[in-house]
């Protein structure tokens, strides 16, 4: 889940700026009004903020040298002054806990990308409402005997 926001993120970041898309997004609610929005923008946004908040100080010193500022390992471990193992092991669990808090944000998970980019978002399936079933029992016909005859 990580590595597929993270593209995306490395997508929009590295478009042309007057590329950007300008979409308009109808609100749910009574009055309906509608906003317009840089979708690319705000998808940067929203991650960089969301692992900001996530992370923690030294987790984010690892994120932002490796992934936003695009440092290779030997970079990283030089300049955070830890072994390869080490980091290659909080790389992983930086991407783990990036990827489950991308798919469970709440309101708008970054992670269905298409959920995103295209609005709709989750929606809750509609609970059952219980409905008490009256079911009256068929009265049984008589049963009909028929006279059996001997074979002789």
């Amino acid at each position: 889940m990580f590595r597929a926001c993270y593209a995306r993120f490395r997508h929009c970041a590295s478009k042309e700026k007057y590329i950007s898309r300008v979409s308009l997004e109808a609100n749910p609610g009574r009055q309906r009004k509608s906003v317009w929005g840089l979708k690319n923008e705000e998808y940067i946004a929203d991650f960089c903020l969301v692992s900001r908040r996530t992370l923690d100080d030294y987790e984010y010193r690892i994120f932002n040298y490796h992934f936003l500022l695009g440092a290779d390992w030997k970079l990283c471990c030089h300049k955070l002054n830890i072994d390869r193992g080490t980091f290659f092991h909080d790389v992983y669990r930086i991407q783990q806990k990036l990827g489950r808090t991308f798919r469970e944000l709440e309101p708008h998970a970054l992670f269905p990308l298409d959920e995103y980019f295209n609005g709709g978002g989750r929606v809750k399936p509609d609970e059952a409402t219980p409905f008490p079933v009256k079911t009256e029992t068929a009265p049984l016909a008589p049963v009909i005997k028929f006279p059996i005859r001997r074979a002789a």
